[in-house]
Order: structure tokens, then C-alpha cells, then sequence
């Protein structure tokens, strides 16, 4: 049975093949985005949130049976606060109602391996409890130390994943009949990370920080599929779990 999607951040990466895989599948699929979407909005703001989930509740007819969030953005500071955390956040909140009105209702965000890295807690702290103002305030603090500057985007994962954690089993998502997981994935090979991969001196340091035994870098289409299954009708019964698709990083490192 043909399903409606809607994903964040579809044109480029990790979400566009999401897209392209459901597609082919049959299903239908609304992009939100600052560009080249169905939806064209700028998630690091509360009003291209909010603007971004009642348009694509508007291009899906009022139905949506799944939601992946996609977007990130780690331009500078700010926007990985904004896009990263709040991006996925307020979104997936503001389509939870319409979603639930799905039979086989499914979400999913990604987070990354970086989760088990070192984070700010306190900048944790401040994107759990949704203050986007502090939590901005911490990122423009740590953006004048090159070491602080390396912790914004493994806190915004962090606090993700929490955020996560604490609302599958609520009674508004897997109460409700929604499926609500992560994906964490390792290094994937999307356009931007082919770049900086080419930085001479990039791919040793990122072995370092990330090493894959399994397979080493993994395709946009690895970690696609595992969202595109969380987000299935056939994922009847996992909840609540942070999915590393990292090569055995994890395991190699801690």
C-alpha cells in the first residue's frame, strides 16, 4: 500500500536518498527545505518550522503515515543549534497529531555516532529544555574556541537522541500507535563529506575520531534503508532506540 512521507532536508545527503528510495517504492514523498523541495522553508527559524509542517500537512492532503528528519546544517554555530536540534524538534511535534491519525504512524531523526562522543552539557541542557535563545548563546560562546567550536554539533545530537528516548513510550507517540527511533550513522559518503574528504590530512583525522572495521565509509543508501524501514509498516514494534549504523564504530571505540 502506497504510504505518505514527509521528509526534512530530502534535497541533498542522507534525506534525499530517503526520498529516492520510497519514491521507487511507490510511495509519495514531501520534501521540506530551504531549496529544491516541495516545501521551501528555513527550519532555522520557528516560523519556517511552523510554516514547514502546516504546508506539507497541506501538499499530503492531511494524511501522513511517516516522518524523517533529515536536516542539519553545521554552517556555523547557530545554525547547527537551529536546524540540528529545534529543526527536527518542532517539526516532528507540529505534524505528531496529523501523523497520528495514521494506522501504521512511523517517525524517525538522525542523530549520529557522535552521540557517545564528548558534548557541552550544559548546552545539552539548554536544547532539552527547548530554550533555542540560551542554547544559542552557549554555541556563540564555544564558536571562540576551536575546541568548543568541535562539541556544538555532538551536543545537538545528544540532546536529539534524549529527546528521543523520552518521548517514544509517552503516551503521544507510542500511546498513539507512532513508531519513534534514530539513526545514528558514522561516516557517510554525501557530497559534502566526499569533499572534506579530500582535504589533505581530513581522511586520517576522521579515522581517527570515527574508525569503521565493518565495510569502512558507508553509502547514503546504508543508513536511507534503515530509515525507510523504521518508517515502514513492517516496523511494527521497535521503539524508542538510537540505531548506530557506523561500521562498528562504537564498539571500537568505547
Amino acid at each position: 500500500m502506497s504510504r505518505t512521507y514527509v521528509i526534512t532536508g530530502a534535497r541533498a545527503g542522507i534525506g534525499a536518498t530517503a526520498a529516492q528510495l520510497l519514491r521507487r517504492a511507490g510511495h509519495s514523498v514531501i520534501g521540506i527545505g530551504r531549496r529544491d523541495c516541495e516545501v521551501v522553508v528555513d527550519l532555522g527559524t520557528s516560523a519556517g518550522r511552523q510554516e514547514g509542517a502546516r504546508a506539507a500537512v497541506e501538499a499530503a492532503g492531511g494524511r501522513i503515515d511517516g516522518v524523517i528528519a533529515c536536516a542539519a546544517n553545521t554552517a556555523t554555530s547557530a545554525t547547527t543549534v537551529s536546524v540540528n536540534y529545534f529543526g527536527a524538534v518542532e517539526v516532528l511535534e507540529a505534524l505528531r497529531p496529523t501523523l497520528a491519525a495514521s494506522p501504521a504512524a512511523r517517525a524517525a531523526v538522525v542523530t549520529s555516532v557522535s552521540v557517545v562522543q564528548p558534548c557541552h552539557p550544559e548546552l545539552v541542557l539548554a536544547l532539552r529544555a527547548g530554550d533555542e535563545p540560551r542554547a544559542l548563546t552557549i554555541a556563540a560562546a564555544l564558536d571562540g574556541d576551536p575546541a568548543g567550536r568541535e562539541l556544538v554539533e555532538p551536543s545537538t545530537k545528544r540532546a536529539l537522541a534524549q529527546w528521543m528516548r523520552a518521548r517514544a513510550g509517552s503516551p503521544d507517540w507510542a500511546g498513539a500507535g507512532i513508531a519513534l527511533n534514530a539513526v545514528g550513522p558514522g561516516v557517510t559518503l554525501t557530497d559534502d563529506t566526499t569533499q572534506l574528504l579530500a582535504t589533505p590530512g581530513a581522511g586520517a583525522f576522521v579515522d581517527a575520531m570515527v574508525p569503521m572495521p565493518l565495510n569502512y565509509y558507508a553509502p547514503p543508501e546504508a543508513v536511507a534503508g534503515l530509515l525507510v524501514w523504521l518508517t515502514s509498516a513492517e516496523n511494527t514494534h521497535v521503539c524508542g532506540q538510537n540505531v548506530l549504523c557506523d561500521g562498528g564504530a562504537d564498539v571500537s571505540t568505547r
